[in-house]
């Protein structure tokens, strides 16, 4: 361990009360997504974030919540930090100038509407789950509904109660392949979005954050991250030129 981690292992005991006792570690929270964030530790995500902390000597533990619970979660201290936030999603949270990955966000509806940009996307009517607030992030929103799950969201394209279905292009795919014509949907890109963790407003989180923030930089210069996006098949989100946000 570097003498860099081992100020932060000691920060850590100072923060957290009985440290000394037990092992460091991060308990991170997260919706439940495939491949992604599987409830049991699997998925690109937990596979990234172990990478980040555990090698500094944090454990990580996962937990499954749907996402405004997950929010919550943190916000009273149950968890130190939401897995996927979109960057100040939310004033009760600290984040880290590294973002972790990329959101690819689609748009789903019928195969004759016309295809948005994100310039044209915001004057749809569109639909999207509770919680998202893609409105802070698409720009010019004007017409949006949330949706408590996304079973519903097919039978609301075909009856033309929305125009547009808007999520991350995983989720999008779980929802197409619900339908039983596929053919009759089509799904564009409009945005990338970049993932956060939001941490726990305290000198544990503030810790945490610091920490992850370090490590990020180590492994996007070094590239260790890069077979991780490979292995599970999906674009790695950093080049050679990448920054933290300022």
């Amino acid at each position: 361990m570097s003498l860099r981690n081992v100020l932060l292992a000691l920060m850590l005991l100072v923060a957290v009360p009985g440290a000394m006792a037990q092992e460091q570690q991060v308990r991170l929270v997260s919706e439940e997504w495939l491949d992604y964030t599987n409830a049991d530790g699997t998925g690109l995500a937990w596979d990234v974030l172990r990478k980040v902390f555990e090698p500094a000597g944090v454990k990580v533990k996962v937990q499954s919540a749907p996402y405004s619970r997950a929010v919550g979660l943190v916000k009273r201290g149950e968890a130190d930090a939401w897995v996927g936030s979109y960057r100040e999603e939310n004033d009760d949270n600290l984040y880290p100038r590294w973002h972790f990955d990329m959101d690819h966000i689609y748009a789903l509806g019928l195969a004759g509407k016309p295809q948005p940009t994100l310039e044209t996307v915001g004057q749809y009517r569109l639909a999207w789950v509770r919680g998202y607030d893609y409105s802070s992030y698409l720009p010019n929103v004007r017409n949006f509904r949330e949706v408590q799950r996304r079973e519903g969201i097919l039978p609301m394209l075909e009856h033309d109660r929305v125009d547009f279905y808007i999520d991350a292009q995983t989720e999008v795919e779980y929802v197409l392949g619900q339908a039983p014509e596929p053919q009759r949907f089509r799904s564009t890109h409009v945005a990338e979005l970049p993932l956060y963790l939001a941490f726990t407003r305290s000198a544990q989180g503030e810790a945490l954050r610091d920490l992850f923030d370090r490590r990020m930089a180590q492994l996007v210069r070094s590239g260790e991250l890069k077979p991780i996006f490979e292995r599970w098949k999906q674009p790695y989100p950093f080049t050679a030129d990448s920054q933290p946000h300022p």
